[in-house]
This record gives structure tokens, sequence and C-alpha cells, in this order.
């Protein structure tokens, strides 16, 4: 079950603070980005200054977005260098630039002038239909969430929260991307550790000094037997980012909750839940407690499962099961019971094959065909951050034209971002002169890199993650907005998971398997008997998994509706636990303090259960017609993945499926039957 978050760099119409805001630190702005602001307050003036007898569309909200999707292209890379340079100076200088960008965001979002001439147009109620009317009524709720109908005083303390929130947010994100905790443990207590995991660890004095990157750690709950070295692992994984992170993120809190009462909203969640399919924290509350009793009943039976395995693994008759037993004790079930060792799948899916087959796979779906032009980087105007990084164009079949690049950078590294994600860098934009700007994503992961005499394997986990990340991709490359506010993944952001959510089923699937998997020595395909066994264990933990995804978005909720936005967040952490999930909360963990969802998706977590529903529903065509079938994806591509923010998420859904949206293709997703 993948929570990893789509990012995107690009703002509102408003120029609004964007998706992911990382980072702060006192270094000098790169000259290019203070270019690129000039540039767009250039622009800016030639709105203000037009007559108002003289307004139209294209010279008012058309050139409006024309110089936020300008100031995208200038700065979108700089700034992304935050998250994957290996140069500390090219991330701190990368920082500078990012918030420089978000604080001149947020100034252009309350200038009075630019206002009052998108209202002046706006009074004069032109008759505008599809995503001509959508981005004037947007861009108008913009203004209004950005508290332009308020006092001069209420709209100046707006903006300085919006900007400390800026500075704080990236404090909490360098935060975690600086932690270097390691644990030092003997060689005894990591019996079972994967070697390929030990050897990419510091040894020292006899000991192993083990670090908290993903692979890593992963590696360990996995499958080291030690429970109390997994214990020490898990809770030390709980404290990253330190108190420090704490302090900043309850600072976050607050302000956060003072921004939404000038606004006149109830909490903070009410206010970025708005412009979402929820639309208040009421609905999110009601979807948690309609959907917790159903997932409870499986929930509970994976619990007796699992404690009943630790139990008789420990000869312990009152053993009781802990979080972190769980990743442990679902990989010696699915050895046990359903004979799939997760290190043998690993062996069938190489790196390059599972990239190939990627490919192979969405070419073949979507009418595309992709060209690697790394070569070629530095000519189109790109750097290239890593050696390891390639650059991808993507062209349509049919017409020939070159619809979106982008980039792949896929081993973890010192300073990296340390999860997967795919950042939005571009959207497709058609200009004022018909010249169109094609989107640029990047895909960014960290899995084990290859050494000399063995190829990256990847746990089946992983290879769903990848598929999962590339579905982000794809939502960009396809776009055919006409406006870049709408273009691509800027959908509601309680809906831009889904379509990465639903391709995640593809590597489930025997015939997709087939496709790409092979052992990476042997080269034979993947064995029918090992995926009836892991299709057997699919849904082994699906209830407990699901209770975890509840607790992380109830947590987020708890946090975002405190009255004032005063809240006790380790706390209210530990307590949320006991009550959401079937284990006891755990004193002296604060795993808030690397929870990175705080920023960026913060009052939005839920969103990740709540589109999985679409995702699961969605997914039936592919199952009716096919999941290798060109005509399921051509259908998919149209209704859903071209159109980005272009209409509702729910008229889209309701067009692509023929019909309301239903909940039973999720619940059969987790196994549970209501």
């Amino acid at each position: 079950m993948n929570t990893c978050p789509m990012i995107s760099l690009r703002a509102s119409a408003l120029g609004l603070v964007g998706a992911l805001s990382l980072a702060a630190n006192a270094q000098e702005t790169p000259r290019p980005i203070k270019d690129a602001i000039q540039r767009a307050e250039v622009a800016i003036t030639r709105i203000v200054q037009i007559k108002d007898s003289e307004r139209t569309f294209d010279n008012t909200l058309g050139a409006l977005d024309n110089l936020n999707a300008r100031l995208d292209d200038d700065t979108s890379l700089c700034i992304f260098l935050e998250n994957v340079s290996p140069s500390a100076k090219e991330r701190d200088d990368a920082r500078a630039a990012d918030e420089e960008v978000s604080n001149w965001q947020v100034t252009e979002g309350k200038r009075e002038d630019l206002y009052k001439a998108i209202k002046t147009y706006a009074d004069t109620s032109p008759q505008l239909t599809g995503e001509q009317a959508r981005l004037l009524k947007f861009t108008m709720r913009d203004y209004h969430r950005a508290g332009m109908d308020l006092s001069p005083e209420h709209r100046s303390r707006l903006a300085s929260i919006e900007m400390e929130l800026n500075k704080l947010g990236i404090q909490f994100q360098q935060g975690i991307a600086d932690d270097e905790t390691t644990i030092p443990f003997t060689l005894s207590e990591l019996k079972g550790t994967p070697k390929d995991v030990l050897d990419r660890q510091i040894k020292s004095a006899g000991l192993v000094l083990v670090a908290l990157d993903s692979p890593t750690f992963s590696g360990m709950m996995d499958f080291c037997e030690n429970e109390q070295t997994r214990q020490r692992a898990w809770t030390e994984f709980k404290r990253r980012g330190g108190h420090k992170n704490v302090e900043v993120l309850e600072k976050m809190i607050r302000l956060r909750a003072e921004q939404a009462t000038i606004l006149g909203y109830k909490s903070s969640a009410d206010y970025t839940l708005e412009p979402r399919m929820a639309k208040d924290a009421a609905t999110v509350a009601k979807f948690y407690r309609d959907l917790r009793p159903i997932v409870r009943k499986k929930a509970a039976l994976d619990w007796k499962q699992f404690t009943d395995a630790k139990r008789a693994d420990s000869h312990n008759p009152k053993a009781t099961f802990q979080p972190w037993d769980y990743s442990y004790y679902k990989n010696k079930l699915m050895r046990d019971k359903y004979a799939v060792d997760s290190r043998k799948v690993a062996e069938y899916f190489p790196m390059q094959r599972v990239i190939g087959g990627l490919f192979s796979i969405t070419q073949s779906l979507y009418g595309v065909q992709y060209k690697e032009v790394t070569s070629q980087a530095a000519g189109l105007g790109y750097k290239l951050w890593h050696p390891d990084v390639k650059l991808y164009e993507v062209n349509d079949k049919a017409t020939g034209k070159t619809i979106g690049r982008f980039f792949l950078d896929l081993y973890p590294r010192e300073g990296k971002y340390t999860h997967a994600a795919c950042w939005g860098l571009q959207g497709h934009k058609v200009f004022g002169d018909g010249s169109v700007q094609i989107p640029l994503a990047a895909l960014v992961c960290n899995v084990t890199k290859p050494t000399a005499s063995k190829p990256s394997l990847l746990p089946h986990d992983e290879v769903e993650t990848i598929f999962h990340e590339f579905g982000h991709v794809l939502h960009n490359m396809f776009s055919s907005a006409h406006y870049g506010r709408f273009s691509g993944t800027s959908v509601e952001r309680d809906f831009v998971e889904a379509p990465s959510q639903m391709f995640e089923n593809w590597v489930w699937d025997g015939k997709v398997l087939n496709t790409f998997a092979g052992h990476y020595q042997s080269k034979k395909p993947f064995p029918a008997s090992l995926l009836k066994g892991m299709l057997a264990a699919r849904n082994l933990g699906s209830g407990l998994e699901a209770e975890h995804q509840f607790y992380y978005g109830i947590v987020d909720q708890k946090y975002h509706t405190a009255p004032g936005g005063v809240v006790d967040t380790t706390k209210t952490g530990i307590q949320t636990l006991g009550e959401v999930e079937q284990y006891k909360g755990i004193p002296g963990t604060f795993f808030q303090s690397s929870f990175d969802h705080l920023v960026g998706y913060d009052s939005a977590y839920y969103g990740y259960q709540w589109s999985l529903v679409y995702a699961q529903d969605m997914y039936q065509r592919f199952e009716q017609l096919g999941v290798l079938s060109p005509k399921a994806g051509a259908y998919y591509r149209e209704k859903i993945l071209s159109k980005g923010g272009t209409e509702d998420a729910f008229d889209m859904l309701h067009d692509y499926l023929g019909r309301a949206p239903k909940l039973d293709a999720f619940l059969r997703h987790l196994g549970i039957s209501k």
C-alpha cells in the first residue's frame, strides 16, 4: 500500500504556496531566480496597466496563467535540486530559491492592483465556457481564500503567516533530510538481516553502525530475527527529525489555525479541504466513521493471525504483537503459509527488467513511445544533477509529436530525498501565440544500487512503488489542458493518488509479469506457483495496513481541527495509535517529527484511502477489457489522464465509469465483504 507523495512545484493561478515547500537557509538567491521574478513582475505590470474598457480574458486571466507558467518554467528545476543534488551548496542555494519564489508568490497573491484588475474583468460577467469559465471561477475563489476581501491589516497578517509557514516547512523537511541517526549493533543482534543491507553500513570497533534510510530500515524490519533489535530500530525511526521538528510542527499547526480563523473557517482542516472532493473535515470524519467498523473485522482476524504466529515462533503463549513485529511476521507468514520468500521474489525483478517492462507496458497501453535523450539534455536546456540520472522523451505514436519528458533518478545517495516521489516540474500549457509548453516530470526513487557482481534486485513492494509513481508521471505527460492551472496532476488533492494507486494492480497480474519478470541469473520467467502464493497472500494483513493508514489520516485531522491549533502532537499521536489500531501507543516516540506529509499534505492524508476507493473502481474496466488492452488504455487516457483539473473529479469519474462511484471494488481489494 503505497503512500509516496506526488509532488508538484507548480503554484496555483494566484501563485500561492506550492504543494510541498521544502527549505530555508540564509543563502544568496541565485541570479536566474531573481531574473525570473523580475520578468514576472513586468508581466504583472502589463496586466495592471490595461484599461478597464479593454480588458479581455486573454489579456487578463490568460496573461496571469501565462506568467505563472513561465515562472515555473524558469524556476522549477533550480528549486527541485534541493531534493536531489549531491552538492550541499547547491541544495542550500535551491532552498534559498524555493523560499524566495514562495514568498514572492504569497505577495503576488495579495497584490491589490492585480486583484482589482482581475475583479474588474470578473464583474463584467463574461460569458465563458469550459476551461476559461473554470479558470475565472477558481481564480476568484483563490482570491477569497487569500483574504482579498478582508481588511488590509488582515491581509498583511495572512501574508506574514504564509511566509512564516514557508520558512517553517523548509526547516521541517530539512530536519528530516539532515537526520543522520545511526544505531550501533553487533552482528549477532542483526541476525537474519540480508547481507547486502549489512554490506552498505559503516563498521567500527566490531559494531555495525546501521543507518535509517528506507532500504536499510525495510531490510531490518523484514528479516531481522532479534525482536529487541527491531524494536530499537523502529523506535529510533519514529524519532527522526528530533524534538526540534516537533516544535516546528506545532508552530506550523498554530499558524495554520490562525490563518483559518482570520479567513472565517472553523479549522485549518476546513480551510484546506474546501477546494477538494471532501470539502470539509466533517465529511472526512464521516468517511472514517463509516469505513472503520467494516475494516476492523478484517483487522481483528489479521491481529489474531499475526499474534498467533509470534507466539508460536517465540514459544511464548503470552507474547504481545507490536508494531516492529509486523513486517517480520508478514514475511514469515508469506514464507511459511504461502511459500513466498520475498528475497526469492526479488531475484525475478532486476531493475533493468522492471523498468523495461514498465516502459513496454505503458507504451502499448497508451499509444506512446519513450526515447532516452540523456545525451541531449544540455541541448534541451536541462542540467543533469548526477551521473545516475537519465532523461526520456515521450512521443505520441498517432501524431509523432513529443508530448513530454521525464527524468529518472533511481538510487539513494547522501542528501537526496529519502522516499519515492514524482515531481511535476512543468505543466502542459498553450500560450497565446500558439506555442505549447510540454510537461516535464521527475521520478525519484531509492532502490538498492547494483554492484559489480549483482544487479539491483527489487522486492515486489518496490516494484509496486515504481509502478505507482510512474502513474503520476503519466498523469503529467498526457495532459491536454490549455491552461497551466489545470495541467496534469492539478486535480483535487484527494483524487491525485487515484491514477497511481490504480496502476499498482498491474504488478499483481500474471500476464503482465510474464512480459518482463525473469530470474536475474537463469532468466527463467516468473513461476506461476510463486504468483499463486503471492495472490493468495495479497490480503495478508490488509486490515491492519488499512487501519495504519487510517491512523495517519486521523492524527492529521486531529492536529488540524484542534481549537486554535493548540495540540500536544506527541501525546495525541500516541493516544490515537491505541484508539485506531490494534496496538497500544508506544511512549517515547514522536513519529510526527519525520511525517513529511504534514508539509504539503497537511489535513489531507486521508486522501490516500479516499482516492483508493476510486482507484479500484476505475480498475474494473481494465479487468473487464484486459490489463494490457490498448482500447482500455486509450479510453482511460482520454477520460482521466488527459483532462487533469479541467473538470471536477466526481464528474470525470462519473463519465469514465458511466455511473456513480461505488465502494465495492475497494473492499474486495482489501479482501473484505460488507
